[in-house]
């Protein structure tokens, strides 16, 4: 199934959708994790002009070098378990939302095609082979990072967390293999990362398992679980987004999220 949130007139603080194969979506009443049930209306996906972030997580974790050649291509070494960061829930951001160049780090702020899972119930000391149980679905993201403040700060979270700097959506789709994923980042059009989640180091049923050993994964939970090769820092000269830019994270099965790049103003 396929779960879209969004907001309209009637629905000014959201509303969730069930989107149907032929482009319909069935309004539902209540939350993400509730029985679907259909609230009586319909529309059209391209009626939609206000697209919300898939749900209000509360934390959203996210795993760093994840995938043997993005490692390689920055020049670290592969972690010897997974390497966890925290993005704030302040920077998430929506479909077709646009992603602000911070003035307070304008000059090096990266692009980063994610594949998220949503932990669909409380996790904790989740075994490997029931991991996948515990989560509810899977959406596009965009791990945005300004990367002189990476270095300059010898840890993540700021560089990661600017307002706007975690893009999700445009829905969850659930009953999907995360095991073998095509994810691509598009910049302007042009592909600049492009590899398959069979690639990752440690893959989602890992990482679910793992994180749940030292933290309550509660229900909403957002997790980015790395990025592919092709990053702009590694480029050479490097390919850092700047306003007027358009990035589009496609990821077989689910679908594109797309986010013009805009100044702070």
């Amino acid at each position: 199934m396929k779960f879209v949130r969004f907001s309209t007139g009637r629905y000014p603080s959201g509303v969730y959708g069930l989107v149907e194969d032929n482009g319909t979506v069935r309004v539902l009443r209540g939350g993400l994790f509730e029985p679907p049930e259909p609230a009586g209306e319909t529309l059209r996906v391209e009626d939609i002009t206000q697209y919300l972030p898939p749900c209000d997580p509360p934390n959203i974790l996210a795993v760093g070098r994840n995938y043997v050649e993005h490692a390689a291509e920055t020049a670290d070494e592969l972690p010897k378990a997974p390497l966890l960061f925290i993005k704030l829930t302040t920077s998430l951001a929506a479909h077709e939302a646009p992603i602000v160049i911070p003035a307070a780090a304008p000059a090096q702020v990266d692009y980063e095609a994610e594949l998220v899972a949503i932990i669909g119930r409380t996790a904790k000391d989740v075994p490997v082979e029931r991991a996948l149980d515990y989560v509810f679905g899977y959406t596009c993201g965009h791990d945005v990072s300004a990367r002189d403040c990476q270095r300059s700060d010898g840890q993540w979270a700021r560089a990661k967390s600017f307002d706007t700097f975690a893009p999700a959506g445009p829905w969850v789709v659930t009953g999907l293999d995360p095991n073998d994923l095509r994810i691509r980042m598009r910049v302007n059009g042009e592909t600049v990362q492009d590899q398959s989640t069979r690639d990752m180091v440690f893959n989602v049923a890992y990482l679910v398992s793992y994180l749940s050993r030292s933290t309550t994964l509660l229900p909403g939970t957002m997790l980015f679980t790395g990025t592919p090769c092709g990053v702009g820092m590694a480029r050479t000269p490097p390919l850092f987004l700047k306003p007027g830019d358009l990035c589009e994270v496609d990821i077989e099965g689910i679908g594109v999220l797309r986010n013009p790049v805009a100044a702070e103003q």
